[in-house]
């Protein structure tokens, strides 16, 4: 099997090198294509890769076509795809709000898979969502959620609209739990704290609640009624969070990053 990736951006190398580490694949059967000189140079000095700048010379040689530009190029890739792909091979694409019709029309191809990481994926901790059109098989389907889990976690939705709202969720999730660190920061600065130590309380606080999210069925609702006793300091805390409406914005934003993932879809590429 040899896959072959478009785009060697953050989460392009991401998916690349950690595909590189799957039993599936053998030495160097990952192909990896960008334009720029710089990147080209940087994947030439990688023995894990092969190094593409015309799609001419990879993409006909290509098990699994996976795309990690950004959505305004989609349309100019697949255009340029078009005539180099054959039946049979699989697209899996990262790109927010390009839907598996706009794919299929654009590349001629059939089997597509749509899916949305987080950038934890980098270090091996992401969430990715995906969903298949029909042509994948159930055995194809496996093999892709085994290459997707070689950076995390990955889930396998059943409506293409999940993908859009997991943007909503997991996929720009990482950036609202870094706003309310950065904010849990500040506040620790204004305390007096110094700055290395108010980073050290705000990570610890985090992975220590996490971990006891993930060991633990109970909800969050339950664990901060563990921690918050009546009178005391962790109500008044999530009191001026409730009277402030912080639970409604933080879903407001939310929804707001689902509503332009799928806004993003209409903007960029034109069938």
């Amino acid at each position: 099997m040899k896959i072959l990736v478009i785009g060697a951006g953050n989460m392009g190398l991401t998916y690349a090198e950690g595909m590189s580490k799957s039993k599936l694949l053998k030495k160097r059967n990952i192909m990896v294509l960008d334009t720029s000189e710089e990147k080209l140079e940087e994947l030439r000095n990688n023995p894990q890769f092969d190094a593409f700048d015309d799609l001419k010379k990879c993409a006909p040689q290509a098990d699994i076509i996976f795309i990690a530009v950004k959505p305004y190029h989609a349309e100019s890739v697949f255009l340029k795809l078009n005539p180099l792909v054959k039946p049979g091979q699989i697209l899996i694409s990262i790109m927010a709000g390009v839907t598996i019709d706009t794919i299929k029309h654009l590349t001629g191809l059939t089997k597509i898979v749509r899916a949305m990481p987080n950038l934890p994926a980098q270090i091996g901790r992401g969430l990715t969502s995906f969903v298949a059109s029909e042509d994948v098989s159930r055995i194809e389907l496996l093999t892709i959620e085994s290459l997707l889990d070689t950076t995390g976690k990955s889930v396998l939705v059943s409506d293409e609209n999940f993908i859009d709202a997991s943007t909503g969720i997991s996929g720009s999730g990482p950036a609202y739990v870094f706003y309310f660190m950065q904010s849990m920061m500040e506040a620790a600065l204004k305390m007096g704290f110094t700055p290395n130590v108010s980073k050290i309380l705000v990570a610890q606080t985090f992975t220590g609640a996490i971990e006891l999210f993930n060991q633990n069925e109970l909800s969050p609702n339950s664990w901060m009624d563990k921690v918050a006793s009546k009178g005391g300091t962790t109500r008044a805390a999530l009191d001026s969070m409730e009277n402030n409406n912080v639970g409604e914005l933080i879903k407001d934003a939310a929804f707001a990053a689902f509503e332009r993932a799928v806004e993003l879809g209409k903007e960029k590429v034109h069938v």
